[in-house]
């Protein structure tokens, strides 16, 4: 469980989020969504510890994250997933080179447990035969699931990820979804997901929290966001529509190899 209470952070004086407090469960896919700059990522960072919040306090499960020394955090974030937007993997090496990335930096495991460990995950998302491959030789739906891969690979508590459909088609982007929804699900997992893509909400939305401008606006699941009367939700949601339908028609929506 991670419980974020009254959290801000402020840059050159002015709040990019303010007073916002939020509780995700384990084994539930929680979204954040808001336009570009609302503050959402500022929000996921704050929650990870790749920015510090002037106010508020960021507790997993009982233990209050922001306010612990460095060697600390250090023990929690061996308990975090993370699949940033783009995928973010090493150009330079391997599929397999990847996937063990974090168990060289975090984990105490011998080179046998590592190798075993990899192609686990590696299995466990559909890619056990392509190991020795580098990103350039594979699909933006493959490097997403290499980094999925990567993210669970410490079998992690809490995972976070960073608008996971990002540069997907929308064949390929409900694949993902899917996926990070059963890796929640199997492994009870507090899942939270920065997203703009509204498909994504509908599929997968267990809990659902809007930023606009910052500040925390409406919170729910998917099965009443449609009906939310609030205004801002409703044009974001309508701006969201409107850009998947362009991107349909005008942009690459045919489905890629995943």
């Amino acid at each position: 469980m991670i419980t974020v209470r009254h959290l801000s952070k402020y840059f050159d004086g002015r709040p990019a989020v303010k007073d916002i407090s939020v509780e995700y469960m384990p084994g539930q896919c929680s979204l954040v969504i808001g336009a570009s700059g609302s503050g959402k990522t500022v929000l996921l960072k704050s929650i990870v510890g790749l920015l510090e919040p002037e106010e508020g306090e960021v507790l997993f499960d009982t233990t209050v994250f922001n306010r612990l020394p460095a060697a600390e955090k250090k023990k929690i974030h061996c308990r975090m997933g993370m699949l940033f937007q783009g995928s973010a993997l090493f150009d330079f090496a391997t599929a397999r080179e990847n996937v063990r990335f974090p168990l060289d930096f975090f984990s105490q495991m011998s080179r046998e447990e590592k190798a075993d460990r990899v192609e686990f995950c590696l299995r466990r998302v559909g890619l056990e035969n392509i190991g020795d491959k580098y990103p350039s030789e594979l699909s933006g739906g493959m490097q997403k699931r290499v980094g999925i891969a990567r993210a669970i690979a410490l079998n992690p508590q809490y995972l976070f990820c960073d608008e996971p459909n990002s540069g997907l088609d929308p064949q390929t982007s409900v694949m993902i979804d899917r996926l990070i929804q059963e890796i929640t699900a199997e492994y009870n997992i507090t899942t939270v997901i920065n997203t703009h893509d509204m498909n994504s909400v509908m599929e997968i939305g267990d809990k659902v929290v809007f930023i606009y401008k910052g500040e925390k606006c409406w919170e729910g699941s998917r099965d009443n966001i449609l009906t939310s009367d609030n205004r801002n939700l409703e044009e974001f949601i309508f701006a969201s529509r409107m850009a998947r339908e362009l991107k349909l028609r005008y942009g690459n929506g045919s489905p890629s190899q995943d």
